[in-house]
C-alpha cells in the first residue's frame, strides 16, 4: 500500500472514531418538548423549550405565577414542586410569599438501551461540578440543612420527612460569585442603600439534596413526560434552601426506552426555579438610575440586562438552562 493512501486511510479512522465523540449537541426551540414526535428527534440534538412565550407568562418578566402555574398544570406541580404539596409560603397570618416560576424543559436520544444507563453514577458532587464548573460544593449532613432547624425556612421541608435524611441521598453546599459587570453593580447599589438594610450578596449560595426517583413514583413519570414507555430510572435534585431571589429549585432527568428503537434511550431533563415576587418588585427604584437602571432582577434573571454575561447564573435563567442540559446530553452520551 503506498504510504500517501496508508495515511489517508489513517486519517479517516481516526475522524471516524474521534469526530463522533467530539461532536457536541446541538439544542433546537420547540413550542414543547412532548409536542415532537419522538422520530423527529435528530441524534446530538436537544430539543428545549421554555414558558417565555406561555400564554400564562406574565408579558413584563416571561415568569409564570405560581399559583396559576400550580392550578393548570396539576401534574407538573405534582413532580416538579419542591414536594407535590408545596404551596406559597405564608409571610404572617395574613401575607403569602408570592412566586413566579421558570420552567424549561429538553428531550434527547441516547445511543444505547435505557436499561444499559445509569443515573446513579451521577448522583454526587462530581456531577454537578462538570455541569457548572463555576459553582463550588461542599457536602452537608441533616443537621445543616436549613429548613429542618430555622423556623423562618420551614415551609421548604416536605411534612412527611427532613431533607438530607434519606441514607442514599447526597446534600451539598454550593456557592456561586456573580461574574462580569454584577459584582460592581451589586456594590454600587449597595452604596445606595440605607445603612440600615443589609447588604445584597455577590454570591447566591444554596442547599439542594441529590437522590434516584424510587417507586412508586418511578413508573408515574410517563405522566409528566408524556411519552408512553418504560422509565428505567430518573434522578432529582431538589434546591431547598437559597440565601436571596430564589425560593426553590428542581432539576428531574428522565430516562425512558424508545418506543420503536431497542437500541435507544430518550431523556427528558426538567429545570424549575422559583423566584420571590418581592425580591422581583422591590429593587424596581433601581429603573430611575442610570447606571443601575439594567440591574433590575427580573431583566437579569431572564437574561435581558448589560450586566448579564457568561453561561452560569449570571448569563440569567434561559442560557443558565441551555447549557446545563446540554451539558448533561454531552456528558450522558460519552459514558
Amino acid at each position: 500500500m503506498r504510504p500517501i493512501r496508508a495515511a489517508a486511510l489513517i486519517a479517516a479512522w481516526v475522524a471516524t472514531c474521534t469526530g463522533a465523540a467530539a461532536q457536541e449537541f446541538q439544542l433546537e426551540d420547540v413550542p414543547a418538548v412532548a409536542s415532537i414526535p419522538i422520530a423527529q428527534i435528530k441524534p446530538r440534538t436537544v430539543i428545549f423549550a421554555d414558558q417565555r412565550n406561555d400564554k400564562l407568562a406574565d408579558s413584563s418578566t416571561g415568569l409564570i405565577p405560581f399559583e396559576d402555574w400550580a392550578r393548570s398544570r396539576p401534574v407538573q406541580r405534582r413532580f416538579l414542586s419542591l414536594f407535590p404539596s408545596f404551596v406559597e409560603p405564608t409571610l404572617n397570618q395574613q401575607t403569602k410569599l408570592k412566586l413566579s416560576i421558570y420552567q424549561a424543559e429538553a428531550r434527547f436520544r441516547l445511543p444505547r438501551p435505557a436499561a444499559a444507563l445509569d443515573l446513579s453514577r451521577y448522583a454526587n458532587v462530581a456531577f454537578l461540578e462538570q455541569i457548572d464548573p463555576a459553582v463550588k460544593h461542599r457536602p452537608i449532613t441533616a443537621g445543616d440543612a436549613v429548613p429542618d432547624k430555622d423556623a423562618g425556612a420551614a415551609q421548604n421541608r416536605p411534612p412527611n420527612r427532613h431533607w438530607c435524611e434519606d441514607a442514599k441521598a447526597i446534600c451539598v453546599q454550593s456557592r456561586y460569585m456573580f461574574e462580569g459587570k454584577i459584582p460592581t453593580g451589586i456594590q454600587l447599589a449597595n452604596k445606595l442603600r440605607e445603612e440600615s438594610k443589609k447588604p445584597i450578596p455577590d454570591f447566591i449560595e444554596f442547599q439542594s439534596e441529590i437522590m434516584l426517583v424510587t417507586q412508586p413514583h418511578l413508573a408515574e413519570l410517563p405522566s409528566l413526560t408524556g411519552l408512553d414507555s418504560t422509565v428505567t430510572s430518573g434522578l432529582e435534585q431538589n434546591i431547598f434552601w437559597v440565601n436571596q431571589v430564589i425560593q426553590f429549585g428542581k432539576l428531574l432527568a428522565v430516562l425512558q426506552q424508545h418506543p420503536t428503537e431497542r437500541e435507544v434511550a430518550i431523556a427528558t431533563v426538567y429545570i424549575l426555579i422559583a423566584v420571590r415576587n418581592d425580591v422581583l418588585n422591590k429593587q424596581r427604584e433601581y429603573i430611575n438610575t442610570p447606571i443601575l437602571r439594567n440591574l433590575v432582577p427580573a431583566q437579569l434573571l431572564m437574561g435581558n440586562s448589560s450586566f448579564n454575561s457568561g453561561d452560569s447564573l449570571s448569563a440569567g435563567l434561559p442560557k443558565y438552562a441551555r447549557s446545563r442540559i446540554k451539558a448533561i446530553a454531552d456528558m450522558m452520551e460519552r459514558e
